[in-house]
């Protein structure tokens, strides 16, 4: 666990929680804690034990951006955005699923952060901004390639170039959330999702999450030649077997990764 003061790591049953701990500055992230959470996700990455990950933020807000009250605006930039790039390129290339469990306010590159997992979850009273043009910056954390993606470019000039605050029912529309769950709720329903998402086979997951990240880039031929290379590595794990024999036997299937490739007698 890294330090209380800045990042809280749980694991239970195959699911990593990370929360971003500074509820004072409604968890307004440090250079500190930017390197916590690159440690952190590097750790997980070699972690066969984690299945699923959870990002979120402690005391009612989710992240509030990069820290700008305990920053020194005359120190150099580059090690803090250097570890806002890492951040932003391992939580996309993490292996494993990851949900971004959002209350209260995700803005800039706090935003990108949640925008950067695979599904997010909001209460209805969560708010989002890409604050960065009244702050005189341009976007970072991975912003500039996510949300043309995710919106098409002229809403994410809307939202970049006017830096306005949006509610979860604009967001959702956007598509921007996944779901919109109420606070009383969305715990339960999130711990819910994680394990399930953990309990999936962790090859053809792994695999399915880059092939879906790198489609959006690729022709049809090359996705076609990448999703074919993908499936012969499936088939070479018990995972396809034991589906399989889960669905004749009426039963849930225990997915486990494990290699399936029998050694030749010598």
């Amino acid at each position: 666990m890294t330090d209380d003061a800045i990042l809280h790591q749980r694991r239970d049953g195959g699911v990593c929680t990370l929360t971003l701990h500074r509820p004072h500055r409604k968890n307004a992230i440090t250079l500190e804690l930017w390197i916590a959470v690159r440690e952190a996700l590097d750790s997980i990455a070699h972690d066969d034990s984690v299945r699923a990950v959870v990002l979120t933020g402690a005391g009612g807000s989710f992240c509030s951006g990069a820290d700008v009250v305990d920053s020194d605006p005359y120190a150099a930039p580059f090690p803090k955005l250097r570890a806002i790039a890492e951040v932003a390129q391992r939580l996309h290339d993490l292996p494993v699923p990851t949900v971004a469990k959002v209350r209260g306010a995700a803005v800039g590159a706090g935003w990108n952060l949640a925008l950067g997992c695979d599904l997010v979850v909001a209460t209805p009273d969560a708010t989002f901004a890409q604050v960065f043009a009244r702050r005189g910056l341009s976007l970072d954390c991975g912003g500039s390639w996510l949300l043309p993606k995710l919106v098409g470019v002229q809403q994410a000039k809307r939202l970049a170039l006017l830096a306005e605050t949006i509610d979860a029912a604009t967001a959702l529309e956007l598509g921007l959330l996944t779901w919109i769950k109420s606070d009383a709720e969305i715990d339960e329903f999130v711990d819910t999702l994680a394990q399930r998402l953990a309990a999936a086979p962790p090859v053809a997951v792994a695999q399915t999450k880059a092939l879906l990240n790198e489609g959006v880039d690729r022709t049809m031929h090359e996705a076609l030649a990448s999703e074919s290379r993908a499936q012969a590595v499936n088939f070479a794990t018990t995972d396809v077997p034991e589906a399989y024999a889960a669905f004749a036997q009426k039963r849930d299937a225990t997915f486990t990764g494990a290699w399936n490739v029998v050694r030749p007698a010598r």
